[in-house]
């Protein structure tokens, strides 16, 4: 081996499989503690092994590596993960990685020149060290691991038998508890399924703690026009509410045309009544049913549970499509985009997918169907069977109705991928290149996530502010949060903005403290404010982008600040960046996406504000009406969206809020009555 001019940190390896849980180290964060080698022992673990000095012979190093099973973990100069992969013999695959001449490709050799360090992580067996694996590919997404693109998570239908009068609803997660769970649901229309559902069997909807709640509170709206059953008021017995379950269940398990007969002769007795209004109804029943059972109509000739996987590759181009076949009929299918798959066969491919698609989806099905063998296939059925509780098969089929799906799956791949290509490369326009262009201009690379902040009040009322975030140029919604001054009084955006950034940042600090206290949150996202920004995004110019960076000083945080500086029309004109106004071609991408995140700011600050300056005025002229006290208030304030909305009402309906009785009702509306136009 010719010499590499390589220099490799601290090697060290741990046990991560303690009682049936792995925990995946936070590899990037050590402590100086840790780097000093000065760990504490645990009676569960083996121990952590590290050599005393930083310089290394490589080949030395080499020769120390374990032959037992695990995962190793390359590293580039700035202790950036490359690369995560699995080995049956540590000693042997790292090895492997510092030969010269074995094919390995360019993409590799690429890789391998890149690296800097490494470290493996020893594990009892191959099949933990596939699920460690998995768990940092998630954590990290490493550039050389080949990547699912898409993480999303699918809708169930839940049958809540845990509880005496049970609810069927909508969730995105599948929980081992007392419920029944149809899917996951693929191609929409479960809204569509559970609300005909509820129509049908005349289910309730309400969150009501029953039998607890019985009688407390008067029927809700579904009651007055006949889609409950009102279980809340004892019109129903346990018994008979259990047997509309039944039903209800039966009609998820595909069982659809009891009811359809049963409407159809429900329809013509109404008709023979002349009672035309209720026959159109049953009709309409009918027409929703059949459109819920036309997502069922492919069967398979066995009512089992299958998953057929194929994928079609194009250049440096892959797109795998799965069908989800539930009961042996197809409920939906869905094709995902795999990333970095240069010079990877589409076994490699299809190997990567499956860990990674069936380490983050709740429901495994008992056959996964594939276009072709792929790597590990018996270690990969021994771990999705453990993660199953029950026996998963991985299959191959070579004809008939099974090899005709997967070459159905394989065909729609193809036509998905040579119809999305604009699409997909418009998109990444819009979103990675529009990243780009602002990392260009700015000098930063990488902008993965990029935070922006902005107030609102009115005259110093309700001053509140807002932080979204967008990651690889595209809103993250779930880390956006508000803010509700709590030091600031009267009209001072700065003071504002000081308090907003500094509730953020200390959060975020005080989440990494605890994080680092406590050894069982490694690996994993402690809190919503944990993840710090790439480039802070300032509505405004230089005294906002100042006052970010005295907060940043004051909490001693280092993270670029940009300014977003508008001109007189109050539109974006440039960037204000190390004390400079950058300029921006408008027609740009880039420019697009500034703005796309300057508005989603401001859209988010002022309609929170709203919301508050809603319910203070609701509040405030609540106060004054005889007979609406605290609970009442409440109850107006949660009916009616707004004090107009109120205002407008009549009596009847001012009477449907719960709690507010006939009387009441009339001298909230005589009191609107009697305000002046």
């Amino acid at each position: 081996m010719t010499a590499l001019c390589i220099s490799f940190s601290i090697f060290r390896f741990y046990s991560v499989y303690r009682e049936g849980v792995y925990s995946v180290p936070d590899i990037s964060q050590e402590t100086n503690k840790e780097r000093e080698g000065c760990y504490e022992k645990n009676a569960d673990e083996s121990e952590i092994k590290e050599s005393e000095s930083s310089e290394f012979d490589v080949k030395e190093e080499l020769r120390k590596l374990p032959s037992k099973p695990g995962v190793y973990i390359m590293h580039d100069a700035e202790d950036t993960i490359l690369y995560v992969g699995k080995a049956k013999n540590l000693h042997n695959r790292v090895r492997s990685y510092f030969k010269e001449n074995i094919g390995r490709g360019p993409q590799i050799d690429k890789m391998v020149s890149l690296i800097a360090r490494f470290e493996y992580i020893v594990t009892d067996s191959e099949l933990e060290a596939l699920v460690l694996e998995n768990n940092l590919i998630k954590e990290y997404s490493p550039k050389y691991n080949t990547l699912l693109k898409d993480d999303k998570t699918y809708p169930y239908i839940k049958v809540t038998l845990g509880e005496d009068y049970p609810r069927v609803m909508s969730v995105r997660q599948m929980k081992k508890d007392k419920a029944k769970y149809f899917g996951p649901f693929t191609n929409g229309g479960v809204r569509e399924s559970i609300d005909l559902i509820n129509k049908l069997y005349q289910l309730r909807t309400c969150s009501r703690k029953l039998p607890r709640d019985c009688g407390r509170e008067r029927p809700c709206l579904n009651y007055h026009i006949g889609q409950c059953c009102a279980p809340c008021q004892g019109d129903v017995t346990k018994e008979a509410y259990a047997e509309r379950i039944a039903q209800a269940i039966e009609f998820l398990n595909g069982k659809q045309q009891p009811i359809i007969k049963e409407l159809k002769e429900k329809m013509q007795q109404a008709s023979e009544r002349m009672d035309f209004e209720e026959a159109i109804r049953y009709r309409d029943l009918i027409e929703s049913v059949k459109k819920v059972s036309e997502t069922q109509k492919m069967s398979d000739n066995v009512g089992e549970d299958k998953d057929i996987i194929a994928l079609a590759i194009d250049g440096n181009e892959t797109v795998v499509q799965v069908f989800f076949l539930r009961n042996g009929k197809l409920i939906g299918r869905e094709h995902f985009y795999m990333m970095q798959v240069e010079e990877l066969t589409a076994d490699n491919i299809l190997t990567s997918f499956v860990k990674q698609f069936y380490a983050g989806t709740p429901f495994i099905p008992r056959e996964i169907m594939l276009q072709e063998a792929i790597e590990d296939m018996e270690l990969v059925e021994r771990w999705l069977t453990g993660r199953k509780g029950a026996r998963v098969h991985l299959r191959v089929p070579l004809k008939g109705s099974k090899e005709r799906l997967v070459d159905l799956a394989a065909r729609n791949a193809q036509l998905v991928l040579s119809q999305d290509r604009e699409r997909i490369k418009r998109e990444e326009g819009r979103t990675i290149g529009a990243v780009r262009e602002i990392e260009e201009i700015l000098g930063i690379r990488p902008l993965t996530r990029m935070e922006a902040f902005d107030i609102s009040n009115t005259s110093g009322f309700a001053n509140v502010g807002s932080m979204v975030v967008y990651e690889k140029g595209k809103p993250k919604r779930s880390d956006y949060r508000k803010f509700r001054m709590k030091t600031v009084a009267g009209p001072d955006d700065y003071a504002c903005m000081h308090e907003v950034l500094t509730r953020r940042f200390r959060h975020g600090l005080d989440e990494r403290e605890e994080m680092r206290l406590d050894e069982n949150s490694v690996g994993e996202d402690f809190g919503s404010f944990t993840k710090f920004p790439d480039l802070l995004l300032m509505d405004g110019g230089r005294g906002q982008v100042n006052i970010a960076l005295q907060v940043l000083e004051e909490l001693g945080i280092h993270i670029p600040v940009c300014g977003m500086v508008k001109d007189d029309n109050h539109r974006t004109r440039g960037l204000y960046f190390n004390n400079v106004e950058l300029p921006i071609d408008t027609h740009s991408e880039g420019f697009k996406l500034i703005t796309r995140i300057q508005d989603e700011a401001h859209r988010f600050a002022i309609t929170y504000h709203r919301s508050l300056r809603s319910k203070a005025q609701v509040h405030s002229v609540l106060d004054e009406i005889p007979g609406v006290g605290p609970s009442r208030r409440k109850a107006l304030m949660k009916y009616f969206k707004s004090i107009e909305e109120l205002r407008s009402a009549d009596v009847a309906r001012i009477s449907e809020v719960p709690g507010i009785t006939a009387k009441v009702a009339e001298e909230i509306y005589q009191f609107f009555a009697k305000e002046p136009n």
